[in-house]
C-alpha cells in the first residue's frame, strides 16, 4: 500500500485570526506522515490594498486581479502570509519551505480567458509538477504553497487556493495514498447554516445536488465541494471538511464532513 500524504488547504478566514491560526498549525504538526499545506490569502491583501489606495473589485466572491492587485496579493499571499506560516512552523520543529507556484515549477496556469467577466491575472492550473513536489517531500520538507501560479509566459498569477489544493491532492494521487482536507472556519459542511452544529457527517453527490437546488449550500461553498468531487472522482483516496481545530480529530471521522463517490 502507498504510503499516506496529507494535502491541507486553510481558508483565509483562520489565517486572518492569529489565534485560530496558532491552534490550526498546532494540529497540523502533529500530522505524522508527509504533508503539504495549501493556503488561501484571507482580508489582509484587501487591507494593504486600501492603504496604497488601490480599489478592491469582488465578483461572485472572486478577486477581480489588475496589474496593481496582482502586485498585492503577491506581496501578501507569497510573501508576508507564506512566510509568516512556514517562521510559525519551524518554531515548531517542521522543516517547512514556503513556495509560490512559480517556484520549481510546480504549478502551471493559464490566464483566464475573457468571457463575461474579465478577472485579470488570474490562472487556471494547467499542469503540477509531481515529481519536483515529490523530490521536497523525500528531502522531509513540508510544502507550504501560497495561492499564485506562473504561466508558460512568465506571467504571475492569483489562482484559486481551493482549486490548487484539488489539483495537487490528484497530481499526487498517483505516488501517496493521498487525503484532501478542506480546513475552514465551519465544522464541516452545514445543513442549516445558521446552526454551527448542523454538520452533515457524509455528503454523496445526489445529497449535494440536492442541497444546492433547495439553495442550503450556496455561494463559495459550491467551489469548495466541486473541487472536492472533482478530487475524489480523480483518484484521491480521502475527502475531509473540517474547522481548523479539529483537524486530527476529522481524520479519525469524529467530527467533519466526509466526501465519498456515491
Amino acid at each position: 500500500m502507498s504510503q499516506i500524504l496529507y494535502v491541507v488547504k486553510i481558508g483565509g478566514n483562520v489565517i486572518d485570526d492569529p489565534e485560530a491560526c496558532k491552534r490550526f498549525l498546532t494540529e497540523f504538526v502533529k500530522l505524522s506522515a508527509p504533508k503539504i499545506l495549501i493556503h488561501g490569502g484571507g482580508k489582509i491583501a484587501t487591507q494593504i490594498a486600501a492603504k496604497l489606495q488601490i480599489e478592491t473589485q469582488m465578483v461572485e466572491g472572486r478577486r477581480i486581479t489588475d496589474k496593481p492587485m496582482l502586485d498585492v496579493v503577491t506581496m501578501v499571499y507569497g510573501g508576508l502570509v507564506n512566510k509568516n506560516l512556514v517562521a510559525q512552523l519551524q518554531a515548531s520543529d517542521c522543516n517547512a519551505i514556503g513556495l509560490t507556484g512559480a517556484d520549481g515549477g510546480i504549478i502551471r496556469s493559464v490566464k483566464r480567458p475573457v468571457k463575461t467577466i474579465d478577472y485579470g491575472f488570474v490562472g487556471d492550473i494547467e499542469a503540477v509538477n509531481t515529481q519536483q513536489i515529490a523530490t521536497l517531500l523525500k528531502g522531509s520538507l513540508v510544502p507550504v504553497i501560497a495561492p499564485l501560479t506562473y504561466s508558460s509566459e512568465g506571467l504571475l498569477l492569483n489562482t484559486n487556493a481551493d482549486t490548487m489544493a484539488s489539483a495537487v491532492a490528484v497530481s499526487m494521487a498517483g505516488l501517496f495514498d493521498t487525503n484532501l482536507i478542506y480546513c475552514f472556519e465551519k465544522k464541516g459542511v452545514l445543513s442549516d447554516p445558521e446552526d454551527d452544529d448542523a454538520v452533515i457527517k457524509t455528503m454523496t453527490p445526489a445529497l449535494y445536488d440536492s442541497f444546492k437546488s433547495s439553495g442550503v449550500i450556496t455561494k463559495g461553498m459550491i467551489p469548495k465541494l466541486d473541487n472536492a468531487f472533482e478530487a475524489i472522482n480523480k483518484g484521491v483516496s480521502a475527502v475531509t471538511i473540517c474547522q481548523a481545530d479539529d483537524l486530527n480529530r476529522a481524520l479519525s471521522g469524529s467530527t467533519g464532513t466526509t466526501l465519498t463517490k456515491e
